[in-house]
């Protein structure tokens, strides 16, 4: 697994939009701007992540985006799954909807990967926007 540089855009633009007032719709020029992301590409994320819930947009003079709820509720993990296609598995064959491998009876290394996955997921699934936009100590680090 490799997150995309969409998965890893969308993770940036979402902590800039926490880091602005609550209620109001920022210009995506301005995301764009601040991020160094260009606004074509912007505005392809920002599809994704409007289509997935995570962001509210509006059109027209004061329009642009905003978070669809308060930072704490969103996950890395479900940003990532939006913007990656759904699936952060390490291998194929955990990918949702894969084809059952007709090997997976006798597969030796299958745990490694189911419990990779589960591990990974717990992680990103345990970190909030709001620990990034904070650059709080997340849960790997607490334990160095």
């Amino acid at each position: 697994m490799m997150i995309s540089t969409k998965g890893r855009y969308a993770l940036r633009v979402m902590i800039d939009l926490a880091g602005q007032e609550q209620d109001a719709f920022v210009p995506l020029k301005d995301i764009a701007a601040r991020q160094d992301i260009s606004l074509k590409y912007l505005e392809s994320i920002m599809a994704v992540l409007s289509k997935g819930g995570f962001v509210e947009g509006l059109h027209g003079k004061g329009g642009g985006y905003r978070l669809s709820r308060h930072p704490c509720e969103y996950k890395a993990g479900d940003i990532l799954r939006a913007t990656e296609g759904g699936s952060l598995a390490p291998v194929a064959c955990l990918e949702c909807g894969a084809v059952p491998c007709s090997r997976a009876e006798q597969c030796r290394t299958l745990p490694l990967w189911q419990r990779l996955d589960a591990l990974i997921s717990g992680y990103l699934d345990s970190v909030t926007l709001a620990d990034l936009g904070a650059k709080a100590i997340l849960p790997a680090q607490k334990a160095q």
